[in-house]
């Protein structure tokens, strides 16, 4: 008898809840489909790769995190934007008035429609950035830091979109 109970209830709480994934994105059901539009760079400097890894990165996540087919036209959501920013600028200052540490940032200029929902369509600006010590050279760490920053604005543009938190 307490295994029905159990049952029931944890069939109550998922029934209660609404949309609900495992995933943590909150698309409804009747969403089947999104164009993600390449991003091109809109800003002097950066690897010469980093719009090619910032779509796979982008296109990679929503493939793996939701049951979205991703088509070239006419999705039901659709992503377009361009790579703004890509700059690197000094942060924190030493005793000698020298840089200490320095900071690569890289942004993105977004936009988001939802063709069953436009209240949730948006053109946004997301940025995300990564301090390496003055010592170490851009060319040094950028290898390293892209990527990261790359997974971060891509996980910030999911949630907006997809999780919309």
């Amino acid at each position: 008898m307490s295994k029905i109970c159990i049952l029931l209830f944890f069939s109550f709480c998922f029934e209660s809840c609404g949309i609900y994934s495992f995933t943590g994105t909150s698309l409804s059901p009747d969403l089947e489909t999104i164009t993600i539009q390449n991003f091109g760079v809109a800003t002097a400097g950066g690897p010469q790769n980093l719009a090619i890894d910032f779509n796979e990165a982008l296109k990679e996540y929503y493939q793996r995190n939701t049951n979205l087919k991703l088509v070239p036209n006419d999705g039901d959501l659709f992503l377009a934007g361009s790579i703004i920013t890509y700059e690197m600028t000094p942060v924190a200052t030493s005793a000698t008035d020298q840089a200490a540490s320095n900071r690569l940032t890289v942004a993105v200029e977004v936009t988001f429609q939802n063709t069953q929902n436009e209240d949730d369509s948006f053109d946004k600006e997301f940025s995300f950035y990564q301090d390496f010590p003055q010592e170490q050279s851009l060319s040094d760490v950028e290898g390293r830091l892209v990527p990261t920053i790359i997974d971060q604005l891509v996980l910030n543009i999911f949630n907006d979109t997809a999780a919309q938190w």
